[in-house]
Formats: structure tokens, sequence, C-alpha cells
């Protein structure tokens, strides 16, 4: 019996085991949500957490690898490009279906969806499967990452501001010292504890999702206690759904024929097409409980749904792109394997796409 190629996607795609947990987090926060003393607790633990999430995301982020493939600007400043213009965008082009489609703080949490930075991991991997430039994937999502922690705040105060972002200067301070301070330090302090990190990648995948874990239940306790559920119907979560799928569309098809358009060959065209229409739900929750504090749950919704939804659609796409890659436009991606392994963080990918 012919053993199946490891590129290969299973038949049937599950539902990704990590956005279970995040599920069943949500849960436990609505029927036992942190009230009090407790939730001060809560808060003060999620932003211990959020503060270890991205000092572990600078240490373990091989910088000098991303920066050995800025000789390839056209296409990252391509992926920037779809990731922090277009999206935003479309984000604000989405104002005209409220509130007939969507009620102001669910487009809240699209626009904020719009803002984030793309993914790396599942980036790297789903270009992998589809014979795509893996070497192109790992510096555009690197470099994505990397503005993201700056530029998503500074979009946010722009557009957010007026949309209940409830973005102001002490938000941005607390950005700054919740988020970007850990990651310098982390990057900083690479040299001494960087391989240490990428010996323990397993545990340390597992304190990354137990943070994300925590901050979701601290930010959905005190929407919660806020009564912010009551203000969203199943009829409204529904448009949400099919608004998203909409913006997905849209980028996989601006992705993939506007490269083309503008000259990349195929191996390019498939890395900017998945880093370019992809949002990162590590990056993204983090950010939103500091920006929008109490509304964090409903504002991070929207990315929580958008993140399950892109990447089954993206497990299709790859498989087909596979199929009809010719051999020679597969590419090897020398450098990808260790900042593969050492970006274990990045949330969300299943097994079977690993």
């Amino acid at each position: 019996m012919r053993r199946p190629p490891l590129t290969e996607l299973p038949s049937r795609l599950p539902v990704d085991g990590y956005l279970l947990a995040l599920v069943g987090t949500v849960a436990l926060a609505a029927l036992l949500p942190a009230r009090g003393p407790a939730a001060a607790v809560a808060d003060g633990a999620a932003t211990g957490a959020v503060a270890l999430l991205f000092f572990l995301y600078g240490a373990r982020l091989p910088t000098h690898e991303a920066m050995a493939g800025l000789r390839h600007w056209r296409l990252h400043l391509t992926v920037l490009a779809c990731t922090f213009v277009l999206f935003p965008v479309l984000g604000l082009a989405a104002r005209a279906l409220v509130p007939q489609v969507l009620p102001p703080t669910l487009y809240t949490g699209l626009l904020f969806l719009c803002l984030v930075p793309s993914t790396i991991q599942s980036s790297i991997a789903f270009t992998s499967l589809a014979r795509g430039n893996v070497a192109a994937a790992i510096c555009a999502g690197s470099f994505s990452s990397l503005v993201g922690i700056v530029v998503t705040p500074l979009l946010a105060s722009l557009i957010l501001h007026g949309n209940g972002g409830g973005f102001s200067a002490g938000s941005l301070v607390s950005i700054v010292c919740r988020l970007l301070l850990p990651f310098l330090a982390g990057q900083l302090l690479r040299r001494w504890i960087g391989d240490r990190l990428t010996r323990h990648k397993k545990a340390l995948g597992r304190v990354d999702r137990g943070s994300i874990l925590l901050v979701v239940y601290a930010a959905f306790s005190a929407g919660v206690v806020q009564g912010i559920w009551h203000q969203v119907s199943a009829p409204r979560l529904l448009c949400l759904l099919g608004v998203e799928a909409v913006l997905l569309a849209v980028m996989l098809s601006a992705t993939w024929y506007g490269s083309k358009r503008l000259g990349f060959h195929r191996a390019d065209r498939t890395a900017i097409t998945f880093a370019g229409s992809k949002k990162s739900l590590a990056a993204g929750l983090p950010m939103a409980s500091v920006l929008f504090g109490a509304q964090a749950g409903l504002a991070v919704l929207p990315l929580m749904v958008f993140h399950q939804m892109q990447l089954m659609v993206c497990a299709v796409l790859a498989k087909r792109f596979a199929s009809s890659a010719a051999p020679e436009q597969s590419a090897t991606g020398g450098v990808g394997g260790s900042l593969v392994a050492e970006t274990a963080g990045e949330v969300g990918v299943s097994g079977a796409r690993r």
C-alpha cells in the first residue's frame, strides 16, 4: 500500500484543535466569568502573559535570517501593502454595512482584524505545501510581524479612534510597555538564550498557547460582566461570517492575480498569496486586550472567525496549487527549517498542516 507523501493534505479538514480550546475558553468565561478581586487577578495575569508572549517571540525570531531576504524587497513590499494598506481600505469600505448588516461593535472588530499583521508559521506551511517560494514566505511573515508591532497601533490610532477602539496616548504607551519593549528585550537577549529556547520549543509552544488562552479568558470575562454579548444576535453573527468570507475571497484574488500583473513568477505569487491574505491571531489577541479593554471580547471575535476560515480555505488552495505546480517551480527554501521550528508559538495551524 502506497504511503501518502508528507505534503499531502488530509481529505477532511478537521477544525483546528487550538481553536476548539479557544472556544472552550470563551464558554468558560461565559459560564464562570472572573468578577471582583478575581477579575483583577485575571487582568494582572493576562498582562504578564502578554509581556512574556512577546518576549518569547523576540527571543525566538532569528532576525538575521529575515534580513537575508532583503534582496527580494519587491515581494516584501507587496505583502506589506496587502497587509497594511489594502486590508484597511477594505475594512473602511465595509463601513457601508453598518448598521444594516453589521452592528457597530462587530464592525469595529472587523476593522481591527484588517489592521493586524500577517502570520508566520502558517504562511510558511501553506507556501511549502503549495511548492512556492518558502524563503520568501519566511521573510515576508517575519517582516510583517516586526512591522506590525509598530504599524498596527499607529493605524489603530488613526482609524479606530471614533469607531469604538478607545485608542489614546495611554493605549500607545501601554502597547509600547507590554508588547514592543518585551519583544526588543527578547531580541537583545536572543544571542544568550535563543539556543536554549529552541531546545525546548515544545514546552514554549504550550506557554504561548496558555498565555493566549489566559488573555482570551480575561477579555471575554470582562465582556460578560459588562453585558456586551447581549448586543449581538445570531443572525448578525451569520452576517459577519458572510462578510468575512467575501473579505477573504477578495484578498486571495487580489494577491494571486495582482502579483501576476506585477510580474512575479508562480513561486513568488504563491508566497504573496498566502502571506498577504492572512491575519495573525497570536499577534492580534494581545493587541486587542490593550486597545479595547472590556470590549475586547467582541473585538476579537471577527479575528477568531477569520483565522479558522483562512486555515480551511488556504489548506484547500495549497493542495490545488501543489497539484498544478511544475517541479522546477518548487522552491527549496533552504533557510526555512530553523525559522519554522523556532516560530512554533504561531498558533492555529493543526498538526496536519505544520
